[in-house]
């Protein structure tokens, strides 16, 4: 049976809200899907497992700050460079899985540093950046956000008890990127280094992997962990990649309780 010019167009705009309806859901459902903060990153940022307590990277912590719609996947791993991470496949690991909307918070430097190593070592102005720069164009190729994050400070005084900065020209080559590439930054090294100073050489102790065997000045202990993952909370709300009801708990005190490491289950 044939239908009639007047009966196909009925029959055209009767389909048209059905198909609006339909990208109507979909994009809905984009937005209001949850979306995950990923964490690229060294042992400063890791997940720590029992046979490293009370070592506790500021990932750990990182989720008391933020409401339960936007989990954490922290794929921060000890010892790695901007460089070797992305050479032992972990940038694609992420990259395969992110998605639009989502979240890559970069934090490296610690390891660049090391000119005796190849393996990990970039130059700030020069390799540094270009790897970092994978990072971002890799997260925004994939409608994901990317955010740096300059490297926590160590701990390290003066003899006139000034807390010194240690990263060299990473964290500066590292906000030139920021700016060149207009991507959002938070300053942890900045904010680091003048929280260790107000808490004195003696204060800093209780905040870093201080144990009765070793003095690690690099890495921390809960209160450390959760105290630089306040710093980074806070910068995602005044950068405005967060928004105030995407965090929470910014001024309550965290009990180190909370901190748990589980066993290892897999090498990294």
């Amino acid at each position: 049976m044939s239908l009639t010019r007047r009966q196909v167009g009925l029959a055209a705009a009767a389909a048209v809200p059905l198909a609006l309806s339909g990208i109507g859901t979909a994009e809905a459902s984009q937005r209001h899907r949850t979306r995950t903060l990923y964490v690229a990153g060294d042992s400063t940022a890791a997940q720590k497992y029992a046979d490293a307590a009370p070592e506790t990277g500021w990932g750990m912590a990182l989720p008391f700050f933020l409401r339960e719609q936007l989990p954490v996947a922290n794929h921060a791993v000890n010892g790695r460079s901007s460089k070797s991470f992305v050479d032992e496949g972990r940038l694609d690991a992420i990259l395969q899985v992110i998605r639009p909307g989502d979240l890559l918070l970069i934090q490296f430097a610690h390891n660049d540093e090391k000119d005796t190593d190849p393996a990990r070592y970039t130059e700030p102005w020069t390799t540094y950046q270009d790897y970092l720069r994978l990072y971002v164009d890799g997260a925004r190729a994939r409608g994901a956000r990317p955010v740096l994050a300059t490297a926590v400070e160590r701990r390290r005084f003066d003899a006139g008890g000034n807390a010194l900065p240690t990263h060299g020209d990473y964290p500066a080559a590292m906000r030139a990127l920021a700016r060149e590439e207009r991507v959002a930054l938070l300053d942890i090294q900045a904010l680091s280094l003048a929280l260790w100073q107000e808490l004195g050489v003696e204060g800093t102790k209780t905040y870093f992997n201080w144990t009765a065997t070793e003095q690690d000045n690099t890495h921390f202990n809960p209160p450390g962990a959760i105290a630089v993952a306040r710093l980074g909370a806070r910068e995602l709300l005044r950068t405005r990649v967060l928004a105030a009801r995407n965090v929470r708990r910014l001024d309550d005190e965290i009990p180190e309780s909370w901190i748990t490491w589980p066993q290892a289950t897999a090498t990294a």
